[in-house]
């Protein structure tokens, strides 16, 4: 491998050099690094379903590969997957949206990249709820827009407050971004918090909100509320979705918005510049996925519900951790700061990351440091693998953690 030149990184433009790389794809590289190494880590880091895609979705791919769907498609996507896309908002959701209102991505990130590049001018601010996703700072940060960080703790469930948002709110708030059920936590907003925090930004008329609901279908509570179904703010949000979480097509990389028809313009010139329409073979398998039989949903988020159950028991039989039974996606975002300050005779566990590098180098487990999603006090773990290796990695992390003091 040919090594970074120093010299020539100082030549990057400068929203480059102020990016942070992902932290969960930087963990999952080094989990899998070690993994060729001969070492057994099990990846507790990764962000995705660890089902297959289901066989009939697969089955539309291959046929749409034979019928020659391998020409530029719309910017926008192609109709019948918009179609689709509005139907399934009708039915899943009661909300009614137009063709033009809805555009299709190279997954739910890109959407996001693009709402937030259409909206965000220089000096804007955007209102984020620590704990976030990695991925939301680094992208106001593209855009010139302010990140306005409003920190939430596991007393309050991980969410944010209508008061909260109002204290934070200013005459440069752009938008709110919200995450139901939430990556990192799994915390999940109720109908009555939502239309409580839209009571707040009906007030802002100028605040525009970006509802990031890709783990709608991973949800333990009965059925997922969006912030959209209020009609008196609908017309000033955004609504992030996409195949990857609930159809375990991560790698099809299809994602998609609804959004006012002038936003969904904006996005559309934007993204006739950077991408073009996203691939053709995955549009066509997330038709299948979305008008197509849907026990698939069903069966992997009761093998979810299952595995969130088994191993926030087996956590909780660990001394020192304190963690918080969540309502949906497939994480746990356990309070790990106890063990701040002590050591195994040789390392010293100074913050999140610290536990995390232990973690990996003495029980072969990989999760991700709190830090990077704005919680210095926790970590993140993925319960997207078998039940055998869940319940191996609780034993492990257990066994790690005695061994501080």
């Amino acid at each position: 491998m040919i090594p970074i030149d120093i010299s020539q990184m100082e030549q990057l433009s400068q929203r480059i050099k102020h990016l942070y790389p992902s932290a969960t794809i930087l963990m999952n590289q080094r989990c899998k690094d070690l993994q060729t190494q001969g070492i057994d880590i099990i990846n507790l880091g990764v962000g995705e379903p660890d089902f297959n895609t289901p066989e009939h979705i697969k089955k539309a791919a291959k046929e749409a590969i034979d019928n020659n769907f391998s020409f530029y498609p719309p910017v926008a996507g192609y109709n019948d997957l918009r179609k689709a896309i509005v139907e399934k908002f009708k039915r899943e959701n009661n909300l009614c949206y137009d063709l033009d209102q809805i555009v299709v991505s190279t997954g739910a990130k890109h959407s996001i990249a693009n709402i937030i590049l259409t909206l965000i001018d220089k000096g804007d601010e955007v209102i984020i709820p620590a704990p976030y996703w990695v991925t939301y700072i680094e992208l106001v940060k593209l855009a010139e827009g302010k990140n306005i960080i409003v920190p939430t703790n596991i007393n309050q469930n991980f969410k944010i407050t209508p008061s909260q948002i109002e204290r934070a709110i200013t005459p440069r708030t752009k938008a709110i971004l919200l995450c139901s059920p939430s990556n990192p936590t799994g915390s999940t907003y109720t109908k009555s918090e939502l239309e409580a925090i839209a009571r707040i930004v009906e007030k802002y008329p100028r605040t525009y909100v970006i509802s990031d609901e890709i783990y709608e279908h991973i949800n333990f509570v009965g059925g997922h509320q969006t912030i959209a179904q209020f009609d008196f703010i609908k017309d000033r949000v955004i609504v992030i979705n996409g195949v990857s979480k609930g159809y375990a097509m991560t790698g099809w990389r299809i994602g998609y918005i609804a959004a006012p028809k002038w936003i969904a313009k904006g996005c559309i010139d934007l993204q006739g510049q950077f991408t073009s329409g996203a691939t053709t073979i995955a549009q066509k398998a997330a038709i299948a996925a979305l008008t197509g039989e849907q026990t698939c949903i069903s069966q992997m988020n009761q093998a979810f519900l299952r595995r969130r159950d088994m191993i926030y028991k087996l956590i909780n039989e660990i001394e020192g951790v304190k963690v918080l039974k969540p309502d949906g996606a497939f994480y746990l975002f356990p309070d790990i700061s106890s063990f701040f300050g002590k050591s195994d005779g040789s390392t010293i566990i100074k913050n999140s990351y610290d536990l995390c590098q232990y973690l990996l180098n003495k029980a072969h487990i990989s999760t991700v440091p709190g830090d990077a999603f704005g919680n210095s006090d926790c970590v993140r773990i993925s319960y997207a693998n078998s039940d055998e290796k869940l319940i191996e990695a609780m034993s492990r992390m257990k066994k790690a953690l005695a061994i501080l003091k």
